[in-house]
């Protein structure tokens, strides 16, 4: 109990001094400015997707919009309307490319703030760590895929099996506890495979675990609680008027930045007490 009392205490005060001494708010700062860059032409990728995957259009934001606050839910999904009405034929070609090169801006930014939680430098080559970059974004786009397509088959599957019994009722309000879990399950496989690869650190599979574990929890009671705060206690749009819903989408993934990096630092912190304890 002692032991585990005191690496807990020393995590604690590494993290505060982390906090500090590498800029955590101004590298959350970046990255939500990345993320930015990086959402909408993302999803211009996924919903160019739509004609060739068995998913509604209205269900291609669903995890989303499980956990973003309302007012910035409503703004990404305003845009990305527009953005899909004006677009120009022939998308999944060539323009697919800079829509991938864009998307991958903010893994790119992740991968940098990873490196100065190990305190590495990137010494991969550009074409290496953006072609890196790139295939964590197609890879992103693959879970997130799956990540819809497994709630709305799950529901369609379990529901069937639950009616055999007579008990489909009781599935449907066993789902909702159901999807939080199986979208917690998703968030830490997607965690796992950026604080794995991403660092220029090589390192086992379930070194990542601490660091992943932290930001699916931290980033799931983030989002909710801020979005309870969003939409009981505050108006950005009085305040902000007509930018008020992209004040709480930027809030929102600065929040989301910087438990990412947060996570980053706690691995960080477990990879160097193993290297001093071996």
């Amino acid at each position: 109990m002692g032991n585990k009392g005191n690496v807990r205490s020393s995590l604690i005060r590494l993290l505060w001094h982390r906090i500090s001494e590498d800029d955590l708010p101004g590298l959350s700062a970046q990255l939500a400015y990345y993320f930015l860059l990086s959402l909408f032409p993302l999803l211009i990728v996924l919903f160019t997707l739509i004609p060739y995957i068995p998913i509604p259009q209205q269900d291609m934001l669903g995890i989303i919009r499980e956990f973003a606050p309302v007012d910035a839910m409503q703004f990404i999904e305003k845009t990305i309307n527009e953005i899909m009405r004006h677009r120009s034929g022939g998308l999944l070609s060539f323009g697919i490319i800079g829509t991938i090169w864009s998307a991958s801006n903010g893994i790119n930014a992740i991968v940098r703030a990873f490196n100065k939680a190990y305190n590495v430098p990137e010494s991969r080559s550009f074409l290496v760590a953006r072609g890196m970059a790139i295939l964590l974004t197609f890879g992103m786009i693959f879970i997130f895929l799956l990540a819809l397509i497994l709630p709305i088959f799950g529901r369609e599957i379990g529901q069937f099996i639950f009616s055999q019994f007579g008990y489909s009722k009781l599935f449907l309000k066993l789902w909702n506890t159901l999807s939080v879990v199986v979208s917690a399950i998703i968030l830490f496989v997607v965690f796992t495979g950026l604080y794995w690869i991403a660092p220029n650190v090589k390192f086992r599979c379930r070194s990542a675990f601490p660091g992943a574990a932290f930001a699916t929890f931290g980033w799931i009671v983030s989002s909710l609680g801020f979005s309870f705060y969003v939409g009981n206690f505050s108006n950005y749009s009085v305040t902000y008027g007509s930018i008020g819903a992209i004040i709480v989408l930027m809030i929102w993934l600065y929040i989301s930045a910087f438990i990412i990096i947060l996570g980053g630092e706690i691995n960080a912190f477990y990879s160097e007490k193993y290297r001093n304890n071996c």
